[in-house]
């Protein structure tokens, strides 16, 4: 395992979900014992690097671009990418401890087809095998050089999302399931570590019910806390 005594965090930004990255940022802070880098992947600040049209199939904005993690990382330690609609529950050293430098890439091996065609704001449901894999992914940069801007920029969703960028599935490690845990798929687990609205969040009119929904809007209110002057 490689010594970095910094988590290097990603996440994935998306405008229409502002403030879920704001609300996992949060979260990640409260909880964590270690000092944390936190980068997020927004298409405005990529533009130089990140050439691809949008198409109808990317129910987010960081479906692809998410992928140049290592890239901007500069092929250097590890790095860990999360989607933003997530909630951190537990301390996240605890899955940065997890690191082990004979794999790729690491990440929740989900045996998950969704039932839905569409989720969150009418974005098509797509189904493939892997799905959701690569909505946590730990990856070790130095072996991930095959993500370049180009080959992110021009490979298809299958390819990039089904981790065919690697010579082999051996090369991905195996996470915990609590480390990406799917809301709305798997029943409640209090002992859930960083839960995933995948299906919709709690900022969504739809799922303003949803598992963990009040902690989520609890960690708002701390979002957006400031002491006033007695």
């Amino acid at each position: 395992m490689s010594d970095q005594n910094t988590v290097n965090i990603f996440i994935g930004y998306d405008s229409k979900e502002v403030v879920a990255y704001h609300v996992l940022s949060q979260s990640l802070i409260k909880h964590s014992t270690l000092p944390l880098k936190i980068t997020p992947i927004a298409l405005q600040n990529i533009q130089n690097i990140f050439k691809r049209d949008r198409n109808n199939l990317q129910s987010t904005e960081f479906s692809f671009s998410r992928f140049l993690t290592p890239y901007i990382s500069e092929y250097e330690g590890w790095s860990i990418f999360m989607d933003c609609d997530m909630l951190s529950r537990a301390d996240i050293s605890e899955l940065w401890s997890l690191r082990d430098d004979s794999y790729s890439v690491m990440c929740c091996k989900h045996d998950y087809q969704p039932k839905e065609d569409t989720k969150f704001l009418g974005q098509v449901q797509t189904k493939y095998e892997k799905k959701n894999w690569s909505s946590v992914m730990m990856f070790n940069n130095k072996r991930c050089k095959s993500l370049t801007p180009e080959y992110v920029s021009n490979r298809t969703g299958l390819e990039l999302h089904q981790f065919k960028w690697l010579d082999g599935d051996h090369l991905i490690g195996d996470l915990p399931l609590k480390w990406n845990h799917l809301v709305g798929v798997y029943d409640y687990d209090q002992n859930a570590a960083l839960v995933h609205y995948t299906e919709g969040g709690p900022y969504f009119n739809d799922y303003a019910n949803c598992d963990y929904a009040d902690e989520w809007r609890s960690l708002l209110g701390e979002t957006n806390f400031v002491a006033q002057r007695i």
